[in-house]
């Protein structure tokens, strides 16, 4: 185990002992020690003081640090003898009352996105610098009780240049001089908060500053990102996103937004999206579009906006106790923003944002919930190292999935008068899910006991089909409902479901009716349609209310395949597109037909996130799930879909962008690698396609991969894009050459390399494995056991490399095109190896499923 592990137990016996009363923080970014002399490295390092005030009822315990070192440590005025610190926490004793403890400790900036994170900007020299200490990485910049039930109040001084903005938690403040070009920021204190959404933010930041109202007055807000990025920031875009989810929000929730100000900062090299920070919240700047992006693009920034901002009372105001309602912390922001996406689009116009969640986060769900891996959505979360491994698919879709159906049950109004009563109670607290489902039993008169045991605390996904009889006139005499399970998740549970009937009426595919039930067990009679006439298409779950792979007859199949494009439904389609996509990697449809299904539909399917979900899936179908003998075929029919497509899509369009990105990742041959030169060139590029900074790296890429760019085209492109998104890009397209060389360079990089920033690291992970380079690839089938086993066995640099690179190597570095029967049942033997922590071999025995099931795939598509 991590020696900087935290677990359950130990955070449990701490809160029984230690309440926490205020924080008063003092980070010095002046690079000068606490004598004022210069550190030996300011660039690396930066000093930090933490005077905490907390009741004790008397005992041993121990402070939360991690640091180079510490300069002094007090407790009531008394020195701690610091050589007992071990790296990462340092015990103290003491009697019942109340106590003030104080620790200088000499810190380290990070550059992998993980407590105080410092970033030079190639653009223009110029410092940034923000915080991320989800889940314990507050400790990486001052001395804390790291846990989520030890609220305090939290008081940061800052010393920094005074040419820089400095923003935190607190509304914003004017510094005071201490020195020649250096300012001093005292925030005001903050109501109790956990030390996982405290915040600085420091640097040479442009800002945007405005208000939003709330229903206790004009909030001061500021939306900041670096100076290089500031012409593409279109903030009042993203201010009228924040006013609407304000609204929307203070509305349906009955308390008002709990904190004085909010702020939004756009950061670089974030290894997430955003990050709730009570009133300072961080988002990744690719959100600031620098080139051409779809409307699904817009829609995701949406839904990032709102879901961080849904975090303020649902995570901030209202905290769980421990990691183990982690899910409900993000399954709830989840299902808030898209509730919220909905009542904006109803009020002002837009998009159906329950179809953009069927046709990606959900599928998201899906696959996670059908690896070996897979867990409750109430995972145990003993320890960190068991919170990093249940971050995915589970704790954020299904979780929200299943909110969604919890609402479907309860009904919508029953369901938000739970979650006013829930803030109310617990406005500044923490809590655990039982204190919601409380809330709710109360609002709805509904025992929700079975809910949680069915569908919270069992893994799996049910698969629904319908099975009927009709008489000679083709009408229904009898419809039953069948769910099963899969064998090592046999949990059968409660459903609330829509069906959907739909004809075809002329040149349309209409939805006659829809009836909502419950159904349980194996089977459910459904008397309702009785009498009624078969329909074209029997759609299980219309209206996506609950969580469930959905299989359709042969009839619905083949009116889907032959008329999706006439069905005017987004959300309707949507489920139509999950279905056959479950199908095709079930092996129940040829990734063949898959792809004929796509190339069909795609072209006029509404939805941008359904069209960016739909390429990326036609094209593991097309490649990853045919038959090696079959991909050269099958990938040109792919890229012969594509360019028709491409051809008949409007010029400047979502379509011809999306089309024109699908062209460029699936071409492989000297004619279309002829074409893409010309695009980069300036020849014969459609017209209405903008050949800007992303769209000229994307083709690059695929030039690289086939052989047919080399160091020399990218390094020009370089030239003319100095930013940090052109480093990574360039990093990126490097890894993905079809070069001996340049393969072992960018392996090197990945896996041996520390001083590789974030972002690029995960550029060049994400590009290294290319169908069609096997043969240059062949050696690494083995260096990724090697580098797996180093990270599992924590040796090396992997001893202390943090969470984010050792996931970018086991997750994208894992060899699929090469993974054959022999290779796997090597991966096998591998897995059973003495001493490989459960994390890695996690992630491994996933990467390995999910080659098992190309494997099926491939089989299947030799049949066909």
């Amino acid at each position: 185990m991590n020696p900087a592990n935290i677990t359950r137990e130990g955070a449990k016996a701490r809160a029984s002992m230690i309440d926490t009363r205020s924080y008063e923080v003092l980070v010095d970014l002046s690079g000068r020690s606490p004598e004022g002399a210069p550190l030996v490295d300011p660039e690396a390092t930066f000093v930090s003081t933490s005077t905490i005030r907390f009741h004790s009822r008397g005992g041993a315990s121990h402070l939360d640090l991690i640091a180079d070192a510490i300069f002094d440590a007090q407790l009531d005025g008394e020195v701690i003898d610091a050589s007992a610190f071990t790296g990462h926490a340092l015990g103290f004793e003491t009697s019942e009352g109340e106590h003030v403890l104080t620790v200088t400790a000499l810190c380290r900036y990070s550059r992998t996105g993980e407590g105080l994170h410092r970033f030079v900007d190639p653009a223009d020299d110029r410092v940034y610098l923000y915080s991320q200490f989800e889940t314990a990485d507050a400790r990486r910049m001052y001395a804390n009780f790291e846990q989520p039930d030890l609220k305090a109040t939290f008081q940061l001084s800052v010393i920094a240049p005074d040419d820089w903005l400095v923003v935190s938690n607190s509304p914003e403040v004017i510094p005071s001089l201490v020195d020649e070009g250096l300012g001093r920021w005292d925030f005001a204190p903050t109501p109790p908060i956990s030390t996982y959404i405290t915040a600085l933010v420091a640097g040479n930041y442009q800002v945007v500053s405005s208000t939003i109202p709330s229903i206790k007055g004009e909030i001061p807000a500021e939306v900041l990102c670096r100076a290089s990025v500031a012409e593409f920031c279109d903030a009042e875009r993203i201010l009228d996103t924040t006013r609407k989810g304000f609204a929307v929000f203070e509305e349906h929730f009955g308390v008002a937004y709990p904190f004085e100000k909010y702020d939004q900062v756009f950061v670089p090299e974030f290894n997430a999206g955003a990050m709730e920070n009570a009133g300072c919240v961080t988002i990744r700047d690719e959100y600031l579009f620098r080139s051409r992006v779809t409307a699904a693009a817009y829609e995701a920034r949406d839904n990032t906006i709102l879901h961080e901002l849904a975090h303020m009372w649902f995570g901030d105001l209202v905290t769980m106790t421990w990691w183990d309602d982690l899910w409900l912390n993000e399954s709830f922001a989840e299902w808030a923003s898209h509730f919220a996406q909905g009542q904006i689009s109803a009020q002002y116009g837009g998009v159906d944002p329950w179809a953009s969640f069927a046709n990606a986060r959900k599928g998201w769900a899906y696959t996670q919930d059908q690896l070996p891996t897979t867990h409750p959505i109430a995972a145990d979360m003993i320890d960190l190292e068991a919170v990093e491994q249940n971050f995915d698919g589970i704790t954020y879709a299904k979780g929200a999935s299943a909110l969604k159906q919890l609402v479907a049950q309860v009904g919508q109004d029953a369901f938000l008068a739970g979650v006013r009563d829930y803030f109310a109670t617990h406005a500044w607290g923490n809590t655990q899910l039982s204190d919601l489902l409380h809330c709710l039993t109360e609002s709805s008169g509904r025992d929700l006991s079975g809910f949680s045991g069915e569908w919270l605390e069992k893994a799996g996904v049910n698969t629904l089909r319908a099975q009927f009889t009709t008489d000679e006139r083709d009408v229904f005499t009898s419809f039953e409902i069948l769910q099963t399970a899969d064998v090592d998740w046999p949990t059968l549970r409660r459903h609330t479901v829509a069906v959907g009937f739909f004809d075809l009426v002329g040149d349309a595919l209409v939805r006659r009716a829809s009836h909502t039930l419950d159904i349980a067990g194996p089977s459910t009679f459904v008397d309702h349609f009785l009498g009624q006439p078969r329909p074209d298409l029997v759609l299980l779950n219309d209206a996506d209310l609950t969580y469930a792979k959905v299989r359709l007859d042969a009839r619905s199949l083949a009116t889907a395949v032959a008329h999706i494009h006439q069905l005017d439904d987004p959300l309707a389609r949507a489920l139509l597109w999950g279905a056959t996509w479950d199908m095709c990697r079930d092996g129940e449809m040829s990734p063949q037909d898959y792809v004929t299904l796509v190339l069909r539909g795609i072209g006029t399917e509404s939805d941008l996130t359904a069209v960016g979900a739909l390429r990326r899936q036609a094209e593991t179908a097309a490649i990853a799930y045919t038959a090696p003998e079959r991909r050269d075929a099958s990938r040109e029919a792919l890229v012969a879909g594509f360019a028709t497509l491409l051809k008949a899509a409007e010029p400047g369009s979502d379509h011809q962008l999306a089309f024109a990105s699908s062209l460029a990742s699936s071409v492989d041959s000297a004619e279309g690698a002829e074409v893409l030169k010309g695009w980069l060139s300036g020849d014969e590029v459609p017209e209405g396609l903008v050949m800007d900074a992303d769209m000229r790296w994307r083709t690059l890429s695929a030039l690289a991969r086939m052989g047919a760019a080399g160091e020399d085209e990218i390094a020009a492109e370089a030239e003319h894009d100095q930013t940090i998104a052109g480093a990574e890009q360039a990093a990126g397209v490097i890894s993905a050459m079809a070069s001996a060389e340049t393969k072992a360079e960018a392996w090197i990089r990945a896996t041996a390399d520390p001083s590789v920033p974030n972002g690029t690291h995960q550029a060049i992970c994400a590009s290294f494995w290319q169908y069609g380079q096997e043969a240059i690839l062949a050696p690494y089938a083995d260096a990724y056991l090697e580098v797996a086993g180093a990270i599992g066995h924590k040796t090396g640099d992997w001893a202390t490399r943090g969470h984010a690179a050792s996931q970018a190597v086991l997750l994208n570095l894992f060899p699929a095109p090469l993974a054959d029967r022999h290779y796997l049942d090597r991966v096998g033997e591998w897995l059973t190896q003495p001493g490989l922590s459960d994390a890695v071999a996690r992630v491994v025995r996933e990467r390995k499923d999910l080659a098992e099931r190309a494997l099926r795939n491939q089989e299947r598509s030799r049949r066909d």
